[in-house]
């Protein structure tokens, strides 16, 4: 059938930092396509109503909440029997959750640079190391990074977030090349601004205020990164390994272009 090669469905997935954003349209994509997903962040709430959204819906894959903070190795390995009792494998592992803050690199702390590379590299680290082991056994899985375009860019005032994500690209390519022979894929997808619930706060920026049929923008809504964490995650992918796909809309390289005028 025309369009199969693109299918995700009878798979269970562990969507890290799924409470809100990028996260939750990731869950809900997959749920929408059959995926049974593990939900886990730090806010217990949020993350039960995301849950209770997919399960009361009439989506075909079912959503478990489960409380973890991704720098805590004993509850990312809650996270993994858990998925494992309650759906019998992880297929898929998306590694969303991080975290930033705006400063100038001369008023960093060794606190505040360290927590942020714990979160957003250290804490992919638990989780791949965790989860890889299960996939490792069952000779199968997809690992899907959320990086983002400061980590090939850089990102003035947030230094410490650019240089965890560009660990994460290139963690990215050395683990596939590394894992590729346990039948493991490992790739990344790098968001540039995508209208989430932290944007909007910081920014005045809504979903509702996207023309999402214009070419030309360059801001996106969370569920443009999910549509792309479904085809990494789907046979339509299988020949792409170690790659960090960009989605952010028109190039940067024209604000440069503007200033050159």
């Amino acid at each position: 059938m025309a369009g199969t090669e693109f299918d995700i469905d009878g798979e269970a997935a562990i969507v890290t930092g799924a409470s809100s954003g990028i996260g939750r349209a990731i869950a809900e994509r997959y749920a929408d396509n059959g995926v049974n997903v593990v939900v886990c962040a730090r806010s217990v709430d949020d993350l039960e109503a995301v849950a209770d959204g997919i399960n009361e819906s009439d989506r075909p894959g079912k959503a478990l909440a489960v409380e973890c903070d991704i720098t805590d190795w004993d509850m990312v390995e809650s996270v993994a029997e858990a998925t494992i009792e309650e759906f019998g494998s992880i297929d898929v592992l998306v590694n969303n959750a991080g975290a930033s803050f705006r400063a100038p690199f001369e008023e960093f702390s060794q606190n505040a640079w360290s927590t942020i590379v714990d979160i957003n590299l250290n804490g992919t680290f638990n989780c791949i190391q965790v989860v890889g082991e299960y996939m490792r056994e069952a000779g199968d899985g997809t690992i899907i990074n959320i990086s983002s375009v400061a980590g090939r860019d850089g990102a003035p005032d947030m230094a410490h977030y650019a240089a965890s994500k560009a660990g994460m690209n290139n963690l990215t390519r050395t683990l596939a090349y590394e894992w590729a022979e346990y039948g493991i894929q490992v790739n990344c997808i790098a968001p540039g601004l995508i209208a989430t619930e932290g944007v909007e706060s910081q920014m005045g920026i809504s979903v509702d205020d996207i023309d999402l049929e214009k070419t030309d923008r360059q801001i996106g809504v969370p569920d443009e990164i999910a549509r792309v964490a479904q085809f990494l995650a789907s046979p339509a992918a299988q020949y792409i390994q170690g790659e960090t796909i960009t989605v952010e809309g028109v190039p940067r390289i024209a604000r440069t272009r503007h200033h050159q005028e």
